[in-house]
């Protein structure tokens, strides 16, 4: 939102700078992301006297003149004006300066006369069209004051960052409104360059249908346009706008086209209404009858385009055709030019849902369109209108015939109670309850107080949809106090007594885990491209190219992985904990939380040791998979098992079964880049109605039969020395090393602390069907050291069930 600070004193008056109001709205109210100064190409203008004025003895029409600038030094200038006058001041550009038309003042000889300078006109400095003689200046100002000090040209814009939820700042008396509640200073409500009176006659009004002598309002569609209000104004008469008007536009980047097309511009961005101007003669019937389109109806906008308008759209229709794109933009043969005698003025309600649809459907993008989406002020449409007609009458003359009000005024928001001691607690400090009072009152709220209570009952204006909650009003209270004034320091309130939900502890524990384990993690929308017919899409996306919900987070991965290797980035360490969404009929997409992790190139960083370290492999995503299941389900057991074809190993976790998976992934790389591999685990159900009650969140997979947390066992550090020894065993393909490592700490028994796998081989001595596996054994007793016999009738134990149950024997050389 472009706001000009000169218009903003227009509705609060005030002189503070614009550098100290634009900090004042991103302290308290909205981000300012940059002041423009449009008197900047003005800057090494000063202020000149001329001490002595003469012709030119080898001229007629030029004087030569010695001129005050402030330096000390009289400097000789020559000048062609005839107005130059002894003891005047005027715009002086001194040698140096850059004129806006890009001509540099240089010192030169004109006519046999030097001339030091430049004294200069109102077009030479931008500011009109008047080049018959230099501008005068009434001033006092010394010789050598800025001429930005002395004219008043020095307006500013301020850029606003406006958020989608505060539309009522997408306007001068929006903003203006903030600046009073944040300086105290008085918001005038109607804009001090309106100099007619607002016409107060009563409005000709009806729940569907307005009619008056010279015109009508039909409503056939009242869900997307709730309430029409035209003002008829006959006898106007269209040329350039004054003065005022013009540099209104131009201070905030638009250009003038006439007095009462200025006007709509004006309001639109002065009150943050749009408003729309029809030449009355053109309309058939003199009627507006706002109804959905027929069949083959067109319509030719005012940039020239022919749109073909899709059947069942609500359009404004004149006694026969389209006349406008309701909320977007007028037609082209209905608008007002230099022959116009008689207007129509529009300012309408159109719903927000309604107007994104006719936006997109055309492909049009206007400052209309783009605050209705929004949303505006629906209890300010008849004074809007009233004020519109008033503005075209004082810059184009007519009379306001009548005013016609179609539909019903919105009704009042409800009202929100508001605990002081509601407001200590949130806040951290106590604000006193007149300091609330006036605050809200200040943003145009109505406070009603309570003798028996801390209560406040509280009724938000028209203009602010948003407030609708005890939080919104507390918010607005700390933002008028001021955030840096509150305190940061930890109070001692009492913790509450809810537990934290079982997957927010689980995102926490896998977390923790991936970045101790160097990981970085990504925090990318869940959509994507890569969609099918059964993908949830989304129906007005962020982006075109990504309007599905994703399936897996390992999509999402996949992508930044690409992207960093067009970047030549190859060694890649990245996680994600998101939301993903599953398809299911009849019904809304199964949404559930999972975590994702990405490993491919180098496994460590390089080091003079070791300059080329070993890539990723399958068994350090394995690795990374059981950790992580470890981690999402404490005191769970987990093993992985081989899967499918498109996946290394399944995840299974004790009394849940399959919970995730490990795979390599397809990534688009270049010949050089390692291979990838991805984990993606689920860690719970966000809503479901097959696992939670409506309004109630499903509990973590790991938790989902008591939606408690298990208890945390703890174990001494042992005391006695740990007995290895190491087993290489000849295993059929068919047998998982899973399955063989359950079998040994079952036969191992208690006193088997620890099994690793650490080598695999198949070659020489190793048949066909069959390979090597290598396992290190660790028994430990807790009280003693354990004797050799001990040992290995363990191990003699240990082979016999593996070679009875699963048919594996030693390898013997």
């Amino acid at each position: 939102m472009i706001v000009s600070h000169e218009w903003l004193k227009q509705f609060v008056p005030h002189a503070a700078s614009a550098q100290d109001v634009g900090e004042a709205l991103s302290r308290h109210c909205v981000t300012l992301d940059g002041i423009e100064s449009l008197g900047a190409h003005l800057e090494a203008f000063v202020v000149a006297q001329v001490v002595e004025a003469g012709r030119h003895p080898n001229s007629d029409h030029l004087w030569v003149t010695k001129v005050d600038d402030g330096s000390g030094t009289l400097l000789d200038v020559v000048c062609g004006a005839p107005n130059v006058v002894a003891g005047s001041k005027y715009p002086f550009a001194r040698t140096g300066t850059v004129m806006p038309g890009g001509l540099k003042i240089e010192k030169r000889k004109i006519r046999g006369e030097t001339s030091n300078g430049m004294l200069c006109s109102a077009r030479e400095l931008g500011l009109g069209e008047e080049h018959d003689g230099i501008l005068t200046l009434e001033t006092d100002a010394a010789p050598g004051t800025r001429l930005l000090d002395v004219l008043p040209i020095g307006d500013a814009r301020l850029d606003l960052d406006v958020l989608p939820n505060r539309p009522d700042l997408l306007s001068h008396r929006g903003v203006a409104r903030e600046v009073g509640a944040i300086t105290g200073a008085a918001v005038q409500e109607l804009p001090v360059e309106l100099t007619v009176a607002v016409p107060s006659m009563p409005a000709i009004a009806g729940a569907r249908n307005a009619s008056g002598a010279h015109a009508s309002v039909t409503l056939h569609d009242t869900a997307n346009c709730p309430r029409y209000v035209a003002a008829v104004i006959r006898g106007v008469q269209v040329g350039p706008s004054p003065a005022w008007l013009k540099n209104r536009l131009e201070s905030v980047g638009l250009r003038s086209i006439s007095n009462v097309v200025d006007i709509t511009n004006y309001v639109l961005h002065g009150f943050g209404q749009p408003v729309h101007a029809f030449d009355l003669d053109t309309l058939a019937e003199h009627a507006i009858h706002v109804r959905a389109s027929r069949d083959g109806e067109s319509l030719v906008t005012l940039d020239g385009v022919a749109r073909a308008l899709a059947s069942g759209t609500t359009v404004i229709c004149d006694g026969n055709a389209p006349v406008a794109l309701a909320g977007v933009m007028g037609g082209k043969d209905s608008e007002v030019a230099e022959r116009t005698t008689n207007v129509l003025l529009e300012v309408a309600q159109f719903a927000p849902k309604f107007v994104r649809g006719v936006r997109k459907a055309v492909g049009l993008n206007t400052d209309a369109s783009y605050r209705f989406e929004r949303g505006v002020d629906a209890g300010d449409t008849e004074r809007v209108a009233r004020v519109a007609a008033a503005l075209i009458v004082q810059v184009a003359g007519g009379v306001i015939e009548e005013v016609l009000d179609a539909g019903s005024a919105p009704a009042p928001q409800a009202a929100v109670t508001l605990r002081i001691s509601r407001v200590a607690r949130l806040l951290g400090d106590a604000i006193p309850a007149d300091t609330i009072v006036r605050l809200l009152t200040s943003l145009g709220c109505v406070v009603q107080t309570s003798a028996s209570s801390d209560a406040l009952t509280v009724q938000p204006p028209t203009w602010r949809n948003d407030l609708l909650l005890e939080v919104d009003l507390i918010e607005e209270v700390a933002r008028l106090v001021g955030f840096d004034a509150l305190p940061d320091e930890l109070r001692a309130f009492r913790p509450g007594s809810a537990p934290d939900h079982p997957v927010h502890l689980a995102t926490r524990r896998v977390r923790d885990l991936l970045v101790g384990l160097g990981l970085a993690e990504t925090r990318p929308m869940p959509f994507t491209a890569n969609g099918t017919e059964q993908s949830p899409r989304v129906r007005n996306p962020l982006a075109e190219d990504e309007p599905y919900l994703r399936a897996s987070v390992l999509d999402t991965l996949a992508r930044r992985a690409e992207y960093n290797l067009s970047r030549m980035q190859g060694n890649l360490r990245l996680f994600e904990v998101g939301n993903v969404f599953t398809p299911r009929a009849s019904r809304l997409p199964l949404e559930e939380v999972r975590v994702g992790a990405l490993l491919m190139g180098a496994r460590r960083p390089a080091h003079f040791t070791d300059p080329e370290p070993p890539a990723f492999d399958r068994w350090d995503a394995r690795d990374v998979a059981e950790r992580l299941a470890l981690a999402a389900f404490p005191g769970r057991k987990v093993q992985t098992q081989p899967a499918a074809p498109d996946q290394l190993w399944t995840i299974e976790v004790e009394d849940l079964g399959v919970v995730g998976h490990v795979s390599a992934l397809t990534l688009d790389k270049p010949v050089w880049a390692a291979d990838a591999f991805g984990i993606e685990l689920t860690l719970g159900v966000m809503s479901s109605d097959d696992v939670a009650a409506p309004g109630q969140h499903a509990h973590a997979p790991a938790e989902r039969e008591s939606g408690a947390q298990r208890a945390v066992k703890f174990a001494a550090l042992p005391t006695t020395p740990a007995a290895e020894i190491d087993l290489a065993l000849l295993v059929p393909d068919a047998h998982p090393a899973a399955t063989v490592e359950a079998a040994m700490r079952t036969a191992g028994g208690e006193l088997l602390e620890q099994v690793t796998l650490f080598d695999e081989f198949r070659g020489a001595g190793v048949p066909a069907g069959y390979r090597s596996l290598a396992w290190r054994l660790t028994w430990r007793h807790p009280e003693r050291t354990l004797r050799d016999k001990e040992i290995e009738g363990r191990r003699a134990r240990l082979l016999d069930l593996l070679d009875k149950e699963l048919g594996i024997r030693p390898r013997a050389s």
